[in-house]
């Protein structure tokens, strides 16, 4: 029998259930994860005696001898699935791969897999771990920007579906999330870049202490590696800490409540609308933060226009993505593909909009009913302003 409480309850023509069921994970700040002087992964895994290691090349070439020497320090044996990376990867095939190296491990029920990789690699990896045997653990150890300050604090988990973006997916908590900032250190330049757009994301829409900071710091975060590198400012670092920290704790405070996405006006879908659907739609699929990126600097223009937000505030936000190579305009971000964007996201949130916009920065209100002539209209005023000012917009490091 289960602990677990829950009411069973007699109607007219059946029963009626009620249910709780705590969902608790925490997060760790632990610089050098694999330093054998560190016994946070050992005590976990010297339980089992063993443990599975879910990651995908790139991080392999960089970590796989540092983990090796620590679960070899530690006297636990160490089983590791490299999965391959990339847009064109988040597939259920790569999903499927690593069900079957985890059968091939005999993985007990509750023994927890170890994901270390950016967050492609710890979404598709945690729904393996949400789909075998229907709810099996794992910790996180995010190795991007974008997966320790993003993909790391929800516990969406999902793969790619044809062009359809996260389409198949589920809700499943780590136990435990392990945040390591200094794996920023070995970072190419371009992944920081695709971090920093999630950042400009939340807080543009709720904390403008952090959009503030972005907008002093920005170029410096990225070429320091949000001041992990070696040489870089003590002081650039610090910031840096206190974006990140607060970005967390901001994203943190914001899904919290709402795990399941049970309410559809959420904050952080800012750059989320029409982005779906365009990071997939070029040959090679475009880098996540720079299609958000697309998304947001057009919604910025469409603000303007509403009168949501001040000509300089919309070229703040312009100027800030320039200085740091995110794209602002694409050549695929047409009428036809907000047509398609819109057709999509609309299903997505209940035949709403809930376009998420700041107003002004640090805050956030939520369009509804915006006509196709006004989101024309919009995307005619963005690609002029964009091309006269930054001539077209293009990022670098723009392709997954």
């Amino acid at each position: 029998m289960s602990d677990l409480k829950a009411t069973v309850n007699t109607t007219e023509n059946g029963f009626s259930v009620t249910g709780n069921e705590e969902i608790k994970y925490s997060f760790q700040f632990v610089d050098n994860i694999f330093d054998v002087a560190h016994d946070h992964l050992a005590k976990i895994y010297a339980t089992w005696k063993r443990v599975l290691l879910v990651t995908d090349e790139n991080v392999s070439r960089l970590y796989s001898n540092q983990w090796s020497a620590y679960f070899e320090h530690h006297g636990i044996p160490l089983t590791t699935f490299v999965m391959a990376g990339g847009e064109k990867n988040k597939t259920m095939t790569t999903m499927l791969s690593i069900v079957d190296a985890m059968d091939a491990f005999g993985l007990v029920r509750k023994e927890p897999v170890l994901v270390v990789g950016g967050g492609l690699c710890t979404d598709v990896a945690g729904f393996a771990c949400a789909s075998y045997r229907r709810n099996s653990n794992f910790i996180r150890v995010p190795t991007t920007l974008i997966g320790l300050i993003d993909a790391s604090v929800s516990i969406k988990v999902a793969v790619n579906h044809g062009n359809l973006k996260n389409r198949l997916g589920a809700y499943h908590a780590p136990l435990i999330t392990f945040l390591d900032f200094n794996m920023l250190k070995t970072l190419p330049e371009g992944q920081v870049r695709n971090g920093f757009a999630e950042l400009m994301k939340i807080s543009s829409c709720a904390d403008k202490r952090i959009w503030d900071l972005l907008v002093q710091n920005g170029p410096a975060l990225i070429e320091t590696r949000f001041g992990r590198l070696d040489g870089a400012d003590p002081s650039l670092k610090t910031i840096a800490d206190e974006i990140c920290w607060r970005g967390i704790k901001v994203m943190l405070d914001l899904e919290s409540p709402n795990l399941h996405e049970l309410g559809l006006d959420r904050v952080i879908a800012f750059g989320h609308s029409l982005s779906p659907t365009l990071e997939l739609a070029p040959v090679v699929p475009l880098r996540h933060g720079h299609a958000i990126n697309i998304d947001m600097a057009f919604f910025v223009t469409f603000a303007w226009i509403r009168g949501l937000l001040t000509e300089a505030e919309r070229d703040e936000y312009h100027q800030l993505s320039h200085s740091v190579g995110l794209t602002l305009d694409h050549e695929l971000f047409t009428e036809d593909m907000i047509v398609k964007g819109t057709s999509a996201i609309l299903k997505t949130r209940d035949n709403k909009q809930r376009f998420a916009i700041p107003n002004p920065y640090g805050t956030c209100v939520f369009i509804n009913g915006a006509s196709y002539d006004e989101l024309f209209n919009a995307l005619k005023v963005h690609k002029e302003l964009i091309q006269q000012k930054y001539g077209g917009g293009e990022g670098q490091d723009v392709s997954a």
